[in-house]
């Protein structure tokens, strides 16, 4: 049986990735066992409960990067449907997997990505 995982999903509502993970107030955390979701919590991202605002840059933006990353620091991956490079290389120095997704439904993402063929789309990166 394969080892359960835990995977952070940039969402507005629960249902749906966010276009743009900077401007998603919630992770959907859904731990995956195979092809099963075993698990799910929402969990605010921690710069969003700050109410901080998302268009910093420089040591701002380091900060915004790592209260986004705190909320999910028990995930091997982040999923948004878009994403900046300073944020994408961020996550990734934390020692997270970041993914760029053209898929909307968050359980669908959730198996895609547990079966391997969630497709990383590193072109929509800014």
């Amino acid at each position: 049986m394969d080892k359960p995982i835990k995977l952070a999903i940039a969402t507005e509502d629960g249902a749906q990735i966010s276009a743009h993970l900077g401007r998603a107030p919630y992770y959907e955390v859904l731990t995956v066992e195979g092809d099963q979701i075993v698990a799910r919590e929402r969990r605010a991202k921690t710069f969003h409960a700050a109410g901080q605002a998302h268009d910093h840059h420089g040591s701002a933006g380091q900060t915004m990067h790592a209260g986004m990353i705190s909320a999910a620091q028990d995930c091997v991956a982040i999923i948004a449907g878009g994403m900046g490079k300073p944020a994408f290389t961020s996550i990734q120095a934390a020692g997270v997997q970041a993914i760029v997704t053209d898929e909307r439904d968050i359980e669908r993402a959730a198996r895609a990505y547990a079966a391997g063929t969630l497709v990383n789309h590193l072109e929509r990166l800014h």
